[in-house]
């Protein structure tokens, strides 16, 4: 029920932090999974980990922000691949500022790396996915799709877009075997994370404070449910958004 043998994943971001925690979790059930992202060299030292770990992998540069990159994507997966299988939207960024410092540029930046690329790469994706009778899209969303951030206005918008992306879309695309859910992380330990722990004074010990589990999460962490959506065992499972935050979303 959890075999992706012959399956084929794209990733976007998949070449560090949350993105390859999946893109390894996905290579482990059989997937081959394509590193989709900016960063050549990162991608490049992804797919070798994944390979370590007995998965099969490629990379792909992509510019998630960008249509005609997109599409040069999909095309790339489907003339080398033949097939796409599962989607995870996961490429973003944060830009930390407060409402009335935020820069419109950096508005837009952040909604259209972290948003309008999820909308760029299902859009892009929809004709694959028909053809081939089915398909799972796992967009990655943050407690920050539920909870206000003062430090994070544009990257909370942008989360908070991707539960209501991802409702539409299951909704439309049902009928086509096309299951979408998203994923709302806690705090992982990841680079991203790491640079705010650095800007957002007390956020480390809050976190453990807040968090029932006691911990961080790892990368480690996001392997199972990315196994899970981009499987058999959830084909009656779509529209959801899933907390994997060890409790975060849940403490009173």
């Amino acid at each position: 029920m959890f075999d992706l043998k012959e399956r084929v994943a794209i990733v976007t971001g998949g070449n560090g932090g949350i993105g390859l925690g999946m893109a390894r979790g996905l290579a482990r059930a059989g997937a081959h999974v394509v590193v989709a992202a900016r960063n050549a060299e990162k991608s490049a030292n992804a797919v070798r980990e994944i390979e370590r770990v007995g998965g099969r992998a490629s990379a792909v540069n992509v510019d998630v922000a960008d249509e005609t990159s997109v599409r040069q994507l999909i095309d790339t997966v489907k003339t080398t691949r033949g097939r796409l299988d599962i989607l995870v939207n996961n490429a973003g960024i944060n830009i930390r500022k407060p409402v009335h410092e935020l820069e419109l540029a950096e508005w837009r930046q952040v909604l259209d790396t972290n948003l309008t690329s999820a909308f760029l790469c299902c859009h892009a994706a929809y004709p694959l996915f028909k053809a081939a009778g089915g398909g799972k899209i796992i967009n990655i969303g943050s407690m920050m799709s539920i909870f206000g951030a003062s430090f994070a206005p544009a990257y909370a918008a942008s989360k908070g877009g991707i539960v209501q992306l991802t409702k539409s879309t299951a909704v439309a695309w049902a009928k086509d075997n096309i299951q979408v859910n998203a994923v709302l992380p806690g705090w992982i330990d990841t680079e991203l994370t790491q640079n705010a722990r650095k800007q957002v004074p007390g956020l480390h010990d809050n976190v453990l404070r807040r968090t029932p589990a006691g911990r961080w999460g790892t990368i480690d962490d996001m392997e199972g449910i990315a196994i899970f959506l981009a499987s058999r065992a959830s084909d009656f499972v779509t529209g959801t958004a899933i907390p994997v935050d060890g409790g975060f979303a849940i403490q009173g």
